[in-house]
């Protein structure tokens, strides 16, 4: 047999292999990697077959007729490795497979793969040894008092100050958060400060020339160099529009910024993957969930056309409110995801309202309430809020006391049933009433089926003795309490009420620095019998708008009541013939479909090793009987079988051992 024969019978083979092999296993890698695997398989597969085989037989292949036997164990051993490489591949592969669209695509080269993936190790290398420097696996598995709490507290902002970066503003983001840290935590975690110096003005210039085409000069008249604030993923300027006249700000993204969070969010949720394992401290306080929904806000923050959209749609709610809050206008025409341009508006932020001779002109009390009405109104009229009322977020004219809303970043999304509850919450807690409480939790909790109502109730009751008969209900101390409660009954708030009620813990710091007298509660409760007499108003002092609802409302109604007397003449002659029967898909429901298809997919791995590892003790078993060089061949794609069973039934056996881990 030629040499160039040889080759060429090679390489048809190795194409029918690639399509053969890619269709049975049908598992999603990249063209690169199916050819490595051909390539693997047929070299490998190529030499033991010449050296157990053709090298002792000369003529093979020159004598032409039938395909022989040791040709066709050739083949299918270059079949069974080549989808033992393909599994390999599907194994260790280190890209996510997205839920909805399938596996996030890459374009890097595999050396730049390599490389960002040496990066990676060593980064969560270097923040896993700060964690354990600094003692967290020594405290975290023990934080049950105030003394463990304290040194957990002191640990835990160490390894997040000495891993810098995105850890830092995590750290701070959870010392706002008082409805689920206690004051130990949050004392700690608020001595986390990040340094960050302003971009030198030649990158803002090249930032501005990249997404102004026409050149930055067309679009503004001028351009103040000096930053009026610069933080970690971004800074502000002040600028005049060239063709309005319009004083504006100009907030403009780092260049960069969107990579490196990238890659230090994957870190931070591995970091938070690695310490929920080892405690159950972290577990049930959801230390994870805190990460993934900071990894989601910082996603967010860093695309400016949300905040853009933000901003537009509470403008427009506020668009008939009386209490006269401003939110800068957005120029739409100017801004994107990398630049956002605003209008400029002229005020004093709440964190320095004390430095300035400003009570002449300002009622605080007054703008404590305006700032309490302005939130309620955004939430009842719509369920959408801004969601960072920290001092800095909020400004007040001195010369007009007109407040004024910023950052619009973070916004909260309420659903009507998840509105209806934060009512109910508000006047559980201003009545002192637990059941009323326990009503609105049930409004707001995912896993509602597994309360325990009296064992709640009786709970809630406890924390409302505690706040009973004192002048001001201590806003942060009770729902950081309410938390407690939910979270040591295995129950869980909604992401978007978790938030709400972050932002009321926020709001009421802030209100206390306007006016330490007010009472969120009551000016919440004040506001709402406002609300719902204002409600019950409005269809008599607007007649014509009433009516016209109406009309609307009827004549959507009225076709689908005309079907009622028929449908249900049909319902009663189905019931006479014995035709109605009870009926329930259980695919109807998204979970039990992903957890039957879950199901069946391990069933299929499980019978397909199964039915390997018997294909291959058969091999093994004939190859006794044969005193030939085809017994080697035979061993060797035996063995190899085995070895393909084995590993999917380890696969199998820790998908199992994980899923009980998850369930308890």
């Amino acid at each position: 047999m030629s040499t160039i024969n040889a080759l060429l019978q090679i390489l048809f083979v190795s194409i029918i292999i690639f399509f053969i092999s890619g269709r049975l296993i049908g598992s999603n890698v990249n063209l690169f990697r199916r050819v490595l695997s051909v390539i693997i398989s047929v070299s490998f597969t190529t030499f033991v077959f010449w050296y157990t085989y053709v090298r002792e037989h000369p003529h093979y292949g020159d004598e032409g007729g039938v395909v022989s036997v040791a040709t066709l164990l050739w083949i299918g051993s270059m079949l069974l490795i080549s989808m033992l490489i393909y599994l390999f591949f599907e194994l260790f592969d280190p890209i996510a497979l997205d839920e909805n669209s399938g596996r996030y695509s890459e374009k890097k080269s595999i050396f730049r793969k390599a490389i960002n993936y040496w990066r990676y190790q060593k980064r969560l290398r270097a923040v896993v040894k700060a964690a354990v420097t600094n003692g967290i696996t020594r405290t975290v598995k023990y934080a049950r008092n105030r003394d463990t709490d304290r040194h957990l507290a002191i640990a835990l902002r160490a390894t997040l100050e000495e891993s810098g970066g995105i850890f830092i503003k995590f750290g701070q983001v959870l010392s706002t958060r008082k409805e689920l840290f206690s004051p130990v935590f949050i004392e700690e975690l608020k001595k986390l400060q990040q340094k960050v110096s302003p971009m030198p003005i030649e990158e803002v210039h090249r930032v501005l020339k990249e997404n102004y085409p026409q050149g930055m000069d067309e679009v503004f008249s001028f351009f103040e160099e000096k930053p009026l604030a610069a933080a970690s993923i971004g800074q502000v300027h002040r600028a005049v529009l060239k063709n309005t006249h319009e004083e504006v700000v100009v907030k403009i993204l780092r260049p960069q910024v969107k990579t490196i969070m990238r890659e230090d969010l994957n870190i931070l949720l591995d970091f938070a993957d690695w310490i929920t394992a080892k405690s159950q401290w972290a577990e049930s306080l959801g230390f994870k969930a805190l990460a993934e929904g900071f990894a989601n806000s910082m996603k967010e923050e860093t695309d400016f056309s949300i905040e853009a959209r933000n901003m537009i749609q509470i403008r427009n709610i506020l668009k008939q409110s009386k209490l006269g809050v401003k939110i800068p206008k957005v120029y739409e025409e100017y801004s994107n995801e990398n630049i956002l341009v605003m209008e400029y508006v002229k005020g004093v932020s709440i964190a320095e309202l004390d430095k300035y001779d400003v009570s002449v002109y300002i009622d605080r009390h007054e703008v404590a309430r305006k700032l309490i009405d302005s939130y309620l109104e955004q939430a009842m009229v719509s369920g959408i809020f801004h969601a960072d009322p920290h001092p800095g977020n909020i400004a007040v004219n001195p010369e007009t006391g007109e407040l004024i809303l910023l950052d619009f970043g973070a916004v909260c999304r309420l659903s009507g049933q998840q509105l209806e509850g934060l009512k109910l919450f508000f006047i559980g807690i201003q009545q002192s009433d637990p059941a009323i409480l326990y009503d609105a939790i049930s409004l707001l909790i995912k896993n509602k089926d597994e309360i325990d109502r009296q064992e709640l109730e009786q709970a809630i009751g406890q924390i409302l003795l505690k706040i009973s008969y004192v002048n001001k209900v201590p806003t942060d101390e009770i729902i950081y309490s309410i938390f407690t409660v939910i979270r040591e009954s295995g129950l869980q708030f909604y992401s978007p009420v978790s938030l709400a009620l972050r932002v009321i813990v926020t709001l009421d710091g802030t209100l206390n620095l306007i006016d330490p007298s007010i009472n969120i509660f009551e000016e919440a409760k004040e506001f709402m019998n406002q609300f719902l007499k204002a409600s019950i108003r409005k269809p008599i002092q607007e007649p014509v708008e009433t009516m016209q609802k109406v009309q609307e409302e009827l004549a959507l109604l009225i076709p689908n009541l005309r079907k009622i007397p028929r449908r249900f003449d049909q319902f009663i002659r189905k019931i006479e013939d014995g035709k109605v029967i009870l009926h329930h898909d259980i695919f109807s429901d998204k979970t039990n479909a992903k957890f039957v298809t879950q199901l069946f997919s391990k069933f299929v791995l499980l019978m397909v090793g199964i039915t390997f590892g018997f294909i291959s003790t058969a091999l093994l078993a004939i190859s006794q009987f044969i005193e030939t060089a085809y017994a080697i061949y035979l061993n060797t794609a035996a063995y190899l079988g085995l070895f393909l069973c084995a590993i999917l039934l380890v696969r199998l056996s820790i998908q199992a051992i994980r899923d009980m881990k998850r369930r308890d």
